[in-house]
Protein backbone atom coordinates (compact mmCIF):
# COMPACT_ATOMS: atom_id res chain seq x y z
CA UNK A 1 0.00 0.00 0.00
CA UNK A 2 1.41 3.39 -0.92
CA UNK A 3 2.00 6.32 1.42
CA UNK A 4 -0.99 8.30 0.16
CA UNK A 5 -3.39 5.43 0.87
CA UNK A 6 -1.93 4.96 4.35
CA UNK A 7 -2.30 8.69 5.08
CA UNK A 8 -6.00 8.60 4.08
CA UNK A 9 -6.68 5.56 6.27
CA UNK A 10 -4.94 7.12 9.29
CA UNK A 11 -7.03 10.28 8.91
CA UNK A 12 -10.22 8.20 8.99
CA UNK A 13 -9.10 6.28 12.06
CA UNK A 14 -7.97 9.40 13.93
CA UNK A 15 -11.16 11.12 12.83
CA UNK A 16 -13.20 8.37 14.48
CA UNK A 17 -11.32 8.80 17.78
CA UNK A 18 -11.64 12.59 17.69
CA UNK A 19 -15.34 12.47 16.84
CA UNK A 20 -16.05 10.10 19.72
CA UNK A 21 -14.21 12.44 22.10
CA UNK A 22 -16.02 15.49 20.75
CA UNK A 23 -19.49 13.91 20.95
CA UNK A 24 -18.82 12.10 24.21
CA UNK A 25 -20.66 9.15 22.71
CA UNK A 26 -18.71 6.24 21.21
CA UNK A 27 -21.79 4.47 19.78
CA UNK A 28 -22.95 7.55 17.90
CA UNK A 29 -19.46 8.27 16.55
CA UNK A 30 -19.11 4.69 15.29
CA UNK A 31 -22.54 4.86 13.63
CA UNK A 32 -21.73 8.16 11.90
CA UNK A 33 -18.30 6.98 10.67
CA UNK A 34 -19.41 3.43 9.77
CA UNK A 35 -17.20 1.57 12.25
CA UNK A 36 -18.02 -1.04 14.89
CA UNK A 37 -17.43 -0.45 18.60
CA UNK A 38 -14.87 -3.28 18.64
CA UNK A 39 -12.92 -1.51 15.91
CA UNK A 40 -13.03 1.75 17.89
CA UNK A 41 -11.60 0.12 21.02
CA UNK A 42 -8.90 -1.60 18.93
CA UNK A 43 -7.83 1.74 17.44
CA UNK A 44 -7.93 3.41 20.85
CA UNK A 45 -5.76 0.68 22.40
CA UNK A 46 -3.24 0.91 19.54
CA UNK A 47 -2.90 4.70 19.98
CA UNK A 48 -2.54 4.37 23.77
CA UNK A 49 0.22 1.80 23.40
CA UNK A 50 2.25 3.11 20.45
CA UNK A 51 0.86 6.43 19.24
CA UNK A 52 -0.77 7.35 15.95
CA UNK A 53 1.89 5.41 13.98
CA UNK A 54 0.32 2.18 15.20
CA UNK A 55 -2.73 2.92 13.03
CA UNK A 56 -0.71 2.35 9.84
CA UNK A 57 -1.76 -0.85 8.10
CA UNK A 58 1.14 -3.26 8.22
CA UNK A 59 1.60 -5.87 5.56
CA UNK A 60 1.29 -9.42 6.89
CA UNK A 61 3.44 -10.74 4.08
CA UNK A 62 6.83 -11.92 5.28
CA UNK A 63 9.78 -12.48 2.97
CA UNK A 64 10.77 -16.12 2.54
CA UNK A 65 14.55 -15.98 2.68
CA UNK A 66 14.80 -19.70 1.87
CA UNK A 67 13.55 -18.98 -1.65
CA UNK A 68 16.07 -16.24 -2.34
CA UNK A 69 19.14 -16.85 -4.47
CA UNK A 70 22.54 -17.17 -2.86
CA UNK A 71 24.41 -13.95 -2.00
CA UNK A 72 27.08 -14.78 -4.59
CA UNK A 73 24.47 -14.99 -7.36
CA UNK A 74 22.73 -11.81 -6.21
CA UNK A 75 26.06 -9.99 -6.23
CA UNK A 76 26.71 -11.14 -9.80
CA UNK A 77 23.26 -9.90 -10.91
CA UNK A 78 23.83 -6.50 -9.31
CA UNK A 79 27.26 -6.16 -10.91
CA UNK A 80 25.84 -6.97 -14.34
CA UNK A 81 23.02 -4.48 -13.80
CA UNK A 82 25.65 -1.74 -13.78
CA UNK A 83 27.94 -3.33 -16.37
CA UNK A 84 25.11 -3.60 -18.91
CA UNK A 85 22.22 -1.38 -17.75
CA UNK A 86 20.39 -1.76 -21.09
CA UNK A 87 20.09 -5.55 -20.86
CA UNK A 88 16.76 -7.07 -19.89
CA UNK A 89 16.23 -9.82 -17.35
CA UNK A 90 16.30 -12.64 -19.95
CA UNK A 91 19.56 -11.40 -21.48
CA UNK A 92 21.15 -11.12 -18.02
CA UNK A 93 20.02 -14.65 -17.15
CA UNK A 94 21.48 -16.07 -20.36
CA UNK A 95 24.77 -14.19 -20.02
CA UNK A 96 25.22 -15.34 -16.42
CA UNK A 97 24.77 -18.96 -17.53
CA UNK A 98 27.95 -18.52 -19.59
CA UNK A 99 29.72 -17.78 -16.31
CA UNK A 100 28.27 -20.95 -14.72
CA UNK A 101 25.82 -18.87 -12.66
CA UNK A 102 22.27 -20.19 -12.92
CA UNK A 103 19.35 -17.89 -12.23
CA UNK A 104 16.01 -17.54 -14.02
CA UNK A 105 14.83 -14.29 -15.67
CA UNK A 106 12.20 -14.00 -12.94
CA UNK A 107 14.95 -14.41 -10.34
CA UNK A 108 16.92 -11.60 -11.95
CA UNK A 109 13.90 -9.32 -11.76
CA UNK A 110 13.35 -10.19 -8.10
CA UNK A 111 16.94 -9.14 -7.35
CA UNK A 112 16.40 -5.90 -9.24
CA UNK A 113 13.17 -5.16 -7.36
CA UNK A 114 14.80 -5.71 -3.97
CA UNK A 115 17.57 -3.28 -4.90
CA UNK A 116 15.41 -0.68 -6.70
CA UNK A 117 16.94 -1.44 -10.13
CA UNK A 118 13.91 -2.80 -11.97
CA UNK A 119 14.14 -0.46 -14.97
CA UNK A 120 16.93 0.99 -17.11
CA UNK A 121 16.40 4.52 -15.81
CA UNK A 122 17.14 3.39 -12.25
CA UNK A 123 20.13 1.30 -13.35
CA UNK A 124 21.60 4.27 -15.21
CA UNK A 125 21.08 6.44 -12.14
CA UNK A 126 22.92 3.88 -10.01
CA UNK A 127 25.75 3.84 -12.60
CA UNK A 128 25.96 7.66 -12.46
CA UNK A 129 26.27 7.50 -8.66
CA UNK A 130 29.01 4.88 -8.91
CA UNK A 131 30.95 7.00 -11.41
CA UNK A 132 30.60 10.05 -9.16
CA UNK A 133 31.59 8.30 -5.94
CA UNK A 134 34.26 5.86 -7.12
CA UNK A 135 35.58 7.51 -10.28
CA UNK A 136 34.55 4.42 -12.25
CA UNK A 137 35.76 4.43 -15.89
CA UNK A 138 32.93 3.68 -18.30
CA UNK A 139 33.24 0.82 -20.77
CA UNK A 140 32.38 1.14 -24.46
CA UNK A 141 28.90 -0.37 -23.98
CA UNK A 142 28.22 1.91 -21.01
CA UNK A 143 29.25 4.95 -23.05
CA UNK A 144 26.88 3.91 -25.84
CA UNK A 145 23.90 3.63 -23.52
CA UNK A 146 24.77 6.99 -21.96
CA UNK A 147 24.77 8.54 -25.45
CA UNK A 148 21.46 6.88 -26.21
CA UNK A 149 20.00 8.32 -23.02
CA UNK A 150 21.12 11.77 -24.23
CA UNK A 151 19.26 11.16 -27.49
CA UNK A 152 16.10 10.23 -25.58
CA UNK A 153 16.36 13.37 -23.48
CA UNK A 154 16.67 15.55 -26.57
CA UNK A 155 13.84 13.68 -28.25
CA UNK A 156 11.56 14.84 -25.47
CA UNK A 157 12.48 18.47 -25.98
CA UNK A 158 15.20 18.66 -23.34
CA UNK A 159 17.64 20.75 -25.39
CA UNK A 160 20.79 21.70 -23.53
CA UNK A 161 22.17 25.10 -24.53
CA UNK A 162 24.97 26.96 -22.75
CA UNK A 163 25.34 30.29 -24.56
CA UNK A 164 24.52 32.09 -27.84
CA UNK A 165 25.87 30.12 -30.79
CA UNK A 166 25.99 26.87 -28.82
CA UNK A 167 23.08 25.41 -30.77
CA UNK A 168 20.97 26.91 -33.55
CA UNK A 169 17.66 25.45 -34.68
CA UNK A 170 16.63 25.60 -38.34
CA UNK A 171 13.44 24.51 -40.07
CA UNK A 172 11.31 25.10 -43.17
CA UNK A 173 7.86 26.68 -42.79
CA UNK A 174 5.22 26.66 -45.52
CA UNK A 175 3.66 30.15 -45.53
CA UNK A 176 1.04 29.55 -48.22
CA UNK A 177 0.30 30.33 -51.86
CA UNK A 178 0.00 33.89 -53.21
CA UNK A 179 -1.55 34.62 -56.59
CA UNK A 180 1.10 35.72 -59.05
CA UNK A 181 3.92 34.50 -56.77
CA UNK A 182 3.16 30.85 -56.12
CA UNK A 183 4.05 28.70 -53.14
CA UNK A 184 6.05 30.47 -50.45
CA UNK A 185 8.43 28.76 -48.05
CA UNK A 186 10.18 30.35 -45.10
CA UNK A 187 13.62 29.29 -43.92
CA UNK A 188 13.70 29.87 -40.16
CA UNK A 189 16.64 29.99 -37.76
CA UNK A 190 16.36 30.43 -33.98
CA UNK A 191 19.28 30.58 -31.54
CA UNK A 192 18.19 28.15 -28.82
CA UNK A 193 19.80 30.19 -26.03
CA UNK A 194 18.72 33.76 -26.75
CA UNK A 195 15.71 32.93 -29.02
CA UNK A 196 16.93 35.55 -31.50
CA UNK A 197 15.40 34.65 -34.88
CA UNK A 198 16.08 35.06 -38.62
CA UNK A 199 13.74 34.32 -41.53
CA UNK A 200 13.97 34.48 -45.30
CA UNK A 201 11.28 33.72 -47.86
CA UNK A 202 11.68 31.56 -50.99
CA UNK A 203 9.47 30.09 -53.69
CA UNK A 204 11.08 26.67 -53.36
CA UNK A 205 12.30 24.28 -50.68
CA UNK A 206 15.80 23.05 -51.51
CA UNK A 207 19.20 22.55 -49.95
CA UNK A 208 20.43 25.68 -51.75
CA UNK A 209 17.80 27.89 -50.12
CA UNK A 210 18.51 26.35 -46.69
CA UNK A 211 22.21 27.16 -47.05
CA UNK A 212 21.54 30.59 -48.58
CA UNK A 213 19.60 31.75 -45.52
CA UNK A 214 22.52 30.85 -43.24
CA UNK A 215 25.02 32.50 -45.55
CA UNK A 216 22.96 35.66 -46.05
CA UNK A 217 21.61 36.35 -42.57
CA UNK A 218 22.67 34.02 -39.77
CA UNK A 219 26.43 33.50 -40.00
CA UNK A 220 27.22 37.16 -40.88
CA UNK A 221 25.30 38.26 -37.76
CA UNK A 222 27.19 35.89 -35.47
CA UNK A 223 30.51 36.85 -37.08
CA UNK A 224 29.77 40.55 -36.52
CA UNK A 225 29.04 39.79 -32.87
CA UNK A 226 32.24 37.71 -32.58
CA UNK A 227 30.18 34.71 -31.43
CA UNK A 228 31.02 31.42 -33.19
CA UNK A 229 28.17 29.16 -34.34
CA UNK A 230 29.06 25.67 -33.14
CA UNK A 231 26.13 23.45 -34.12
CA UNK A 232 22.83 23.56 -36.00
CA UNK A 233 19.87 21.27 -35.35
CA UNK A 234 17.50 20.40 -38.22
CA UNK A 235 14.92 17.77 -39.04
CA UNK A 236 15.61 15.03 -41.57
CA UNK A 237 14.05 16.79 -44.57
CA UNK A 238 15.72 16.49 -47.97
CA UNK A 239 16.73 20.15 -47.87
CA UNK A 240 18.96 19.37 -44.86
CA UNK A 241 20.04 15.76 -45.31
CA UNK A 242 21.59 13.67 -48.06
CA UNK A 243 24.94 12.28 -49.09
CA UNK A 244 27.48 14.37 -47.23
CA UNK A 245 29.89 14.64 -50.16
CA UNK A 246 27.16 15.82 -52.56
CA UNK A 247 24.56 17.65 -50.50
CA UNK A 248 24.91 21.49 -50.81
CA UNK A 249 23.62 22.24 -47.30
CA UNK A 250 25.87 19.74 -45.55
CA UNK A 251 28.86 20.79 -47.66
CA UNK A 252 28.21 24.42 -46.69
CA UNK A 253 28.18 23.55 -42.97
CA UNK A 254 31.39 21.56 -43.38
CA UNK A 255 33.11 24.51 -45.09
CA UNK A 256 31.96 26.85 -42.31
CA UNK A 257 33.08 24.33 -39.64
CA UNK A 258 29.57 24.09 -38.17
CA UNK A 259 28.45 20.69 -36.83
CA UNK A 260 25.13 19.33 -38.03
CA UNK A 261 22.71 17.47 -35.74
CA UNK A 262 19.50 15.87 -36.98
CA UNK A 263 16.39 15.28 -34.92
CA UNK A 264 15.37 11.78 -33.97
CA UNK A 265 13.11 10.21 -36.59
CA UNK A 266 9.39 10.78 -35.96
CA UNK A 267 10.12 13.09 -33.02
CA UNK A 268 9.37 16.66 -34.21
CA UNK A 269 9.33 17.83 -30.57
CA UNK A 270 13.14 17.59 -30.66
CA UNK A 271 13.09 20.80 -32.66
CA UNK A 272 10.40 22.29 -30.45
CA UNK A 273 11.97 25.75 -30.07
CA UNK A 274 11.69 26.60 -33.76
CA UNK A 275 8.27 24.91 -33.97
CA UNK A 276 7.03 27.18 -31.17
CA UNK A 277 8.43 30.20 -33.02
CA UNK A 278 6.43 29.19 -36.10
CA UNK A 279 3.26 29.29 -34.01
CA UNK A 280 4.18 32.79 -32.79
CA UNK A 281 4.95 34.16 -36.25
CA UNK A 282 1.72 32.70 -37.61
CA UNK A 283 -0.43 34.28 -34.90
CA UNK A 284 1.36 37.62 -34.56
CA UNK A 285 2.47 38.31 -38.14
CA UNK A 286 1.00 36.27 -40.98
CA UNK A 287 -2.60 36.09 -39.73
CA UNK A 288 -2.53 39.83 -39.08
CA UNK A 289 -0.72 41.10 -42.19
CA UNK A 290 -2.70 38.95 -44.66
CA UNK A 291 -5.93 40.48 -43.35
CA UNK A 292 -4.63 44.02 -43.84
CA UNK A 293 -2.68 43.84 -47.07
CA UNK A 294 -2.60 42.08 -50.43
CA UNK A 295 0.90 41.10 -51.55
CA UNK A 296 1.90 40.90 -55.19
CA UNK A 297 5.58 40.11 -54.72
CA UNK A 298 7.85 38.13 -52.45
CA UNK A 299 10.01 41.19 -51.80
CA UNK A 300 7.10 43.19 -50.32
CA UNK A 301 6.26 40.39 -47.92
CA UNK A 302 9.93 39.99 -46.99
CA UNK A 303 10.15 43.71 -46.17
CA UNK A 304 7.20 43.53 -43.76
CA UNK A 305 8.58 40.29 -42.30
CA UNK A 306 11.92 42.01 -41.56
CA UNK A 307 10.08 44.82 -39.75
CA UNK A 308 8.21 42.31 -37.58
CA UNK A 309 11.40 40.36 -36.85
CA UNK A 310 13.08 43.55 -35.65
CA UNK A 311 10.26 44.07 -33.16
CA UNK A 312 10.43 40.40 -32.14
CA UNK A 313 14.18 40.43 -31.55
CA UNK A 314 14.61 43.89 -30.00
CA UNK A 315 11.27 44.99 -28.49
CA UNK A 316 9.11 41.98 -27.69
CA UNK A 317 9.78 40.36 -24.31
CA UNK A 318 10.18 36.59 -24.29
CA UNK A 319 9.15 34.24 -21.49
CA UNK A 320 11.45 31.39 -22.50
CA UNK A 321 13.75 29.47 -20.16
CA UNK A 322 16.79 31.65 -20.78
CA UNK A 323 15.06 34.95 -21.57
CA UNK A 324 12.94 35.20 -18.40
CA UNK A 325 11.11 38.33 -19.54
CA UNK A 326 14.01 39.90 -21.46
CA UNK A 327 14.00 40.49 -25.20
CA UNK A 328 15.99 38.03 -27.34
CA UNK A 329 18.57 40.73 -28.04
CA UNK A 330 19.06 41.48 -24.34
CA UNK A 331 19.44 37.76 -23.68
CA UNK A 332 21.96 37.51 -26.51
CA UNK A 333 23.99 40.45 -25.17
CA UNK A 334 24.09 38.99 -21.66
CA UNK A 335 24.97 35.54 -23.03
CA UNK A 336 27.97 36.94 -24.93
CA UNK A 337 29.74 37.26 -21.58
CA UNK A 338 29.68 33.47 -21.25
CA UNK A 339 31.16 33.10 -24.74
CA UNK A 340 33.92 35.63 -24.05
CA UNK A 341 34.86 33.79 -20.85
CA UNK A 342 35.52 30.63 -22.91
CA UNK A 343 37.53 32.37 -25.63
CA UNK A 344 41.29 32.28 -26.04
CA UNK A 345 42.82 34.82 -28.45
CA UNK A 346 39.40 35.68 -29.83
CA UNK A 347 38.33 32.07 -30.41
CA UNK A 348 36.77 29.37 -28.28
CA UNK A 349 39.51 26.88 -27.49
CA UNK A 350 39.41 23.47 -29.16
CA UNK A 351 39.15 21.78 -25.76
CA UNK A 352 35.98 23.69 -24.95
CA UNK A 353 34.44 22.93 -28.36
CA UNK A 354 35.33 19.23 -28.05
CA UNK A 355 33.77 19.10 -24.60
CA UNK A 356 30.60 20.77 -25.88
CA UNK A 357 30.39 18.53 -28.92
CA UNK A 358 30.88 15.46 -26.73
CA UNK A 359 28.04 16.58 -24.47
CA UNK A 360 25.75 17.05 -27.46
CA UNK A 361 26.82 14.02 -29.50
CA UNK A 362 23.91 12.23 -31.12
CA UNK A 363 24.13 8.86 -32.77
CA UNK A 364 22.76 9.34 -36.28
CA UNK A 365 21.74 7.01 -39.05
CA UNK A 366 23.90 7.58 -42.13
CA UNK A 367 22.04 8.41 -45.33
Amino acid sequence: MNLQSNTTIIKNKVGLLNLAEELGNISRACKLMGFSRDTFYRYQKAVDEGGVEELIDKSKRKPNFKNRCEPVIEKAVLEMALEEPAWGQTRVSNELKKRAITISPAGVRCVWLRNDLENMKKRLKALDEKVASEGHILTESQLKIMERRQVEKEAHGEIETEHPGYLGSQDTYFVGTIKGVGRIYQQTFVDTYSKIAFCKLYTMKTAITAADMLNDKVLPFFEDQNVPMLRILTDRGTEYCGKVEEHPYQLFLAIKNVDHTRTKARHPQTNGIVERFHKTILQEFYQVTFRKKIYNSLEALQTDLEAWLHKYNFDRTHQGKMCCGRTPWETFEDGKKIVLAKMINGKISKEVIDAQNSAMKITEREF
